[in-house]
């Protein structure tokens, strides 16, 4: 007979440390959701905008998902993106995240998100530029980042965790402050020489592994020669590249309906064109072998952000601070329980 979970509450500093440190373990986590979501055993539905027309660059955005399989995890993420908090020294997003129960589907958890979030995605890059590299036979020896702010810091945290080892690091960012910050990070956290770009484009050229990781809300790349010398390209932020860039690239993304919508930039290339012809496939195809990418083009990677990955690493946080004993539950959440009273 079914009956009402406990409902609990996972802090960040939680799910900070059930994370810290196991970076390798949440790409497995993510690579098993993308095997699961490519063989047909979640539901992702589109996410949800909420915008605000006095504050045109902020937005909160829903993503409801479920995972079947071996996960099991059913629920909705709830984020915020507000770019002007970083002027106030506040982090620009923040999110929480509801696990549902599979039987009641009565919610059973809330976990600060921002964390999980942030990891998902840059596990998603760092899995498909290990994949993807792979698959061409080239490892890339340099690295380009434009967009110098956590998601940044994540991704080259995790993709150090997928093995990828630098001779040189390139940064670029619209803010000065912002690259000197990060250029410090990458002291405290190794010793591969680092070198400011005064433009996106000369950092592009300088690198084999470009990490775009920027709030751009339209294409502020636009010619495809300075691509002539066919990097990897983890496109994390998803409206940097011009149709032109991507229509002469080779185009991996995660979710082909998904990616393309909201004026992305594979979005933009298809009402260009008309078509989807310029996708060559999804990283779930890479990861079973079905499309195998060429060493001589660009190759692009555009994941938009699945809910599934975000539910896949929030029921993992969830069972480990559970069988840690470490749930905070709430006595009496779900108060009127009696259908007649």
């Amino acid at each position: 007979m079914a009956s009402i979970p406990e409902f609990s509450v996972i802090s960040g500093e939680q799910v900070q440390r059930i994370l810290s440190g196991r970076d390798e373990q949440v790409i497995k986590v993510i690579e098993n959701a993308y095997r699961l979501h490519g063989e047909g055993k979640t539901v992702n539905p589109d996410s949800y905008f909420l915008r605000f027309p006095d504050r045109p660059s902020s937005r909160i955005i829903a993503l409801p998902a479920s995972v079947g399989g071996d996960v099991d995890a059913h629920g909705i993420k709830w984020i915020a993106s507000f770019p002007e908090n970083i002027d106030s020294g506040i982090p620009r997003a923040s999110a929480v995240l509801i696990l549902n129960d599979t039987a009641t589907g009565y919610p059973f958890a809330c976990l600060e998100s921002s964390v999980i979030s942030a990891s998902r995605t840059a596990a998603s890059a760092a899995l498909a530029a290990a994949r993807l590299s792979a698959a061409r036979g080239v490892r890339p020896r340099r690295l380009g980042i434009v967009g110098t702010g956590l998601i940044a810091r994540y991704v080259h945290r995790f993709l150090s965790a997928a093995g990828f080892r630098f001779d040189e690091i390139g940064l670029h960012d619209l803010s000065a402050e912002h690259s000197a910050a990060f250029e410090e990070y990458l002291r405290r956290t190794g010793d591969t020489p680092t070198v400011r770009h005064e433009s996106a484009a000369d950092l592009v050229r300088a690198s084999d592994l470009v990490v775009f990781a920027t709030v751009a809300g339209s294409p502020h790349l636009h010619d495809p020669a300075d691509f002539a010398h066919h990097p990897l390209v983890l496109h994390v932020s998803l409206r940097d590249l011009s149709p032109e860039i991507i229509l002469d690239s080779y185009n991996i993304v995660d979710d082909v309906d998904h990616c393309l919508k909201a004026n992305t930039s594979p979005h933009l290339a298809e009402q260009r064109t008309g078509n989807r012809d310029f996708v060559a496939g999804t990283l779930y195809d890479v990861l079973t072998g079905r499309v195998a990418p060429p060493g001589d083009r660009t190759v692009v990677f555009s994941p938009f952000g699945l809910g599934v990955l975000d539910l896949a690493l929030a029921r993992h946080v969830y069972e480990e601070v559970s069988a840690a004993g470490a749930l905070h539950t709430v006595p009496g959440f779900f108060h009127e329980t009696s259908r007649h009273g």
